[in-house]
């Protein structure tokens, strides 16, 4: 069975994994993807959400509103949350995936302390209209959220500089992997200092146990992901049997993970850093074949293409559908599992919907409810066949 997501590794990441671990394999990430990123610092946590809630903290924020994205994975408000602020939501643009930065202006109080701006599955962020909020409102910082869009641009720019910080995911399914982990990347000294400081406060070491836990978790994901196992792991799936591995959220509850303040392993850091020499090539694949679904879907009724920009990054390829159950019946019927990252919009979950921070998102609500995402690690020809499927699906609901 093709999986939906797959990481891209080779022996490099699982010979790196075995080494003896060296206190200064964290440090060694952490500049290579600073020179990466072409920013002053990174910093790394052991989970982007993890970094994000000491982001705030280093900001000076406390009893303060956030603006961030309805349509964004839930761990982000989860840490606004944590970080003793609140959420305010703004719904998604009609005209791409992202936050409408025009509905955000008009969220701006006196109690706003920071914006966090996504680019959601590697969209960028509009720049153009990024630019007039923060020159409109000079006294609110940016936030840029990377997690799915490591090191895209708009027009050329590079949107991970255009605030105070950027902050990224290195889990299993992001573009590029620690396994586990996060990392903040920000030009300004004195707030990376501060970040520095909290961080040695509140993250507690990594035993010496997590490394055995993530080279085992490198080896079991790898693995179930291949097409040749993935058919018994997404039985397992489907069935409830992984919950415990792949559930992230539960919609009624905020919390961060149990060891959200446990700090990044060696072994997850050289990981990381393998990965990072390895950035360029993973991109160029997934931008090809993002291309490649793009011209195969162009003329196809039925289904509405992501927004299409060169700077692009494309942690997933997501088209909109009219019938997702039934598309992604059809495909798992093939061999194939199509998928959503974000099924819900966050001001409807439980847990927000009641808080002061609650907003009406009707264009984040039909996102939630069509998108799809299509694998980016395949072939060409793996990709050929997921887009004969859908022409298939599209011609059989006519």
């Amino acid at each position: 069975m093709i999986a939906r997501l797959r990481p891209t590794l080779g022996a490099s990441e699982f010979l790196t994994a075995l080494l003896p671990s060296s206190a200064t394999d964290v440090e060694r990430f952490e500049k290579r993807f600073a020179q990466m990123a072409d920013q002053a610092h990174a910093i790394a946590f052991p989970y982007g959400r993890t970094g994000l809630l000491c982001l705030l903290e280093a900001m000076g924020l406390r009893d303060k509103e956030v603006i961030v994205p309805a349509w964004t994975c839930v761990v982000v408000p989860h840490a606004v949350v944590k970080s003793g602020n609140e959420p305010v939501f703004v719904d998604s643009s009609p005209h791409d995936y992202n936050m409408n930065l025009s509905l955000a202006e008009k969220e701006v109080t006196d109690k706003t302390g920071a914006m966090v701006a996504t680019s959601i599955f590697g969209h960028p962020v509009n720049l153009d209209e990024l630019d007039r909020f923060r020159y409109n409102y000079p006294s609110v910082p940016v936030i840029q959220d990377c997690a799915h869009s490591f090191l895209c641009t708009w027009n050329d720019h590079p949107v991970h500089k255009e605030g105070i910080a950027a902050i990224y995911g290195l889990n299993i399914s992001k573009l590029m992997t620690s396994i586990f982990g996060g990392m903040i990347t920000t030009d300004n000294d004195a707030l990376a200092e501060k970040l520095r400081r909290i961080r040695s406060r509140v993250i507690q070491p990594a035993p010496w146990i997590k490394n055995w836990h993530r080279r085992a978790y490198l080896v079991a994901s790898t693995l179930s992901l291949t097409p040749p196992v993935y058919g018994a792991v997404n039985a397992l799936e489907r069935w409830g049997g992984l919950n415990r591995f792949v559930k992230y959220y539960d919609e009624s509850v905020i919390e961060l993970p149990a060891d959200w303040n446990i700090a990044m392993s060696p072994v997850e850091a050289r990981v990381g850093t393998v990965q990072c020499d390895r950035y360029a090539s993973i991109i160029t694949h997934r931008r090809r074949s993002a291309a490649l679904y793009r011209e195969l879907l162009k003329d196809f009724p039925g289904i509405l293409l992501p927004p299409h920009n060169e700077g692009a990054t494309y942690s997933h390829f997501t088209i909109l559908v009219e019938n997702r159950p039934a598309l992604l019946e059809q495909a798992l019927a093939k061999g194939i599992q199509l998928g959503w990252l974000i099924e819900y919009s966050i001001p409807e979950m439980k847990a927000y919907r009641h808080r002061p921070g609650y907003r009406p998102a009707p264009v984040a609500n039909e996102l939630a409810g069509k998108s799809v995402n299509l694998p980016l690690w395949c072939d060409e020809a793996t990709t050929d066949s997921i887009a004969n499927m859908l022409y298939s699906f599209i011609t059989i609901a006519k």
